[in-house]
């Protein structure tokens, strides 16, 4: 399943320094704006401990993570929407990015120069929105136009009546500043807003680029609290990284990076939060695949059914699907291995409706 997110940003926020510790992609970093052009993109591989336990029961010699593909989009600037700086075209990236990653600058180093004169991560967000809000109306425009239209010459008129009222009520909120994903829709209105593929109707993330010595720190009492408390208003994930330190973390050894962050009082770094959070905002969730040759996580969208997960594998596997035999990650783990989970009752057969869970061990049964 190839789905993106799109880093996005104003210039020199940041973004193409956290894309190349993402993906040691080495994409060009400069402090000026424009360094980015044209799109770079990285597959990233999602930290997931059970993936590892499950290794660890049955040692393969191949363990196969699931993955996020993120895209570092040049930077956006005031009129964007209207063709400043590279705008249309910038736009365009994101909008065939399946989520967004709005990254802030909270930083301070003041050899990186900022666009807008001084550092201020909400009024960078308040632009980042108001030029994807404006990108929607006019894309919302030209098809409440064509919706008009159909209506009045009679033919689909009901159908084209249904998506001007969807339309017109989204394009209210936008104007209002409430983003579209934020707008309830029946579900039979949903098809004609999502044909429009607005900007504004994509899932977010919020990556605040802080300096090393707020890492750690409570968020809510640093510079990025404005942006935490949007995530959380929104119900959005919030990841707080520093992405010079990151880049830094990228050129060591996995122990000597280790190291370094104990050595900071840090669990983790900013990375593995940032992929899960990708990961999270694209709905989507993991089931494995477990045995002697492989231990591999797999992703489907969020209400996939059997035969979407067996599809996700290989589509003879969906076309000849039988039925699937599913255990929990942990019920395998805890008994040792299938055999356990057969003399458990914990290992079940189940049919083509069956709703994947995240975590589920999956087996295929199918015709060829």
């Amino acid at each position: 399943m190839s789905l993106s997110v799109g880093i996005v940003g104003l210039p020199n926020a940041g973004k193409s320094t956290l894309f190349n510790a993402l993906t040691k992609a080495h994409a060009a970093v400069g402090a000026f704006p424009f360094t980015t052009i044209e799109p770079n993109t990285g597959v990233v591989p999602v930290p997931d401990p059970r993936l590892h336990q499950l290794a660890e029961l049955f040692h393969p010699p191949k363990v196969i993570p699931a993955t996020v593909t993120f895209t570092d989009i040049a930077g956006l600037v005031r009129g964007a929407s209207q063709g400043e700086g590279l705008g249309n075209q910038f736009l365009g990236h994101v909008r065939a990015a399946d989520a967004i990653a709005f990254v802030l600058r909270a930083f301070s180093a003041s050899e990186v120069g900022h666009v807008e004169g001084q550092v201020d991560p909400t009024r960078d967000l308040e632009i980042l929105e108001l030029e994807l809000a404006l990108a929607d109306l006019g894309a919302l425009d030209r098809r409440l136009d064509r919706a008009g239209r159909t209506a009045r010459a009679g033919a689909g008129a009901k159908e084209a009546q249904m998506e001007a009222g969807a339309l017109a009520r989204v394009r209210a909120a936008l104007d209002q500043g409430i983003p579209a994903r934020a707008v309830q829709l029946a579900k039979d209105e949903e098809p004609f807003v999502r044909d429009c593929q607005l900007l504004t109707a994509k899932p977010v993330i919020y990556v605040a680029n802080v300096d090393e010595d707020e890492l750690g720190r409570d968020p809510e009492a640093g510079p990025a609290a404005p942006i935490l408390a949007r995530a959380q208003q929104e119900g959005a994930d919030f990841v707080a990284v520093s992405a010079k330190l990151e880049a830094e973390l990228s050129e060591l050894e996995p122990s000597e990076a280790a190291e370094f962050l104990l050595g900071m009082g840090l669990d983790e770094a900013g990375l593995p939060r940032l992929s899960r959070a990708g990961y999270h905002a694209l709905r989507l969730l993991t089931f494995f695949t477990a045995g002697d040759k492989e231990v591999r996580a797999w992703t489907v969208r969020q209400g996939a059914t059997a035969v979407d997960a067996a599809g996700a594998i290989h589509t003879d596997f969906a076309r000849g699907f039988i039925r699937a035999e599913v255990c929990n990650w942990a019920e395998l783990v805890a008994a040792g291995g299938y055999p356990g989970v057969r003399e458990r009752g914990q290992r079940r057969l189940e049919g083509k409706e069956y709703l994947t869970k995240d975590g589920d061990v999956m087996h295929f049964l199918f015709n060829v």
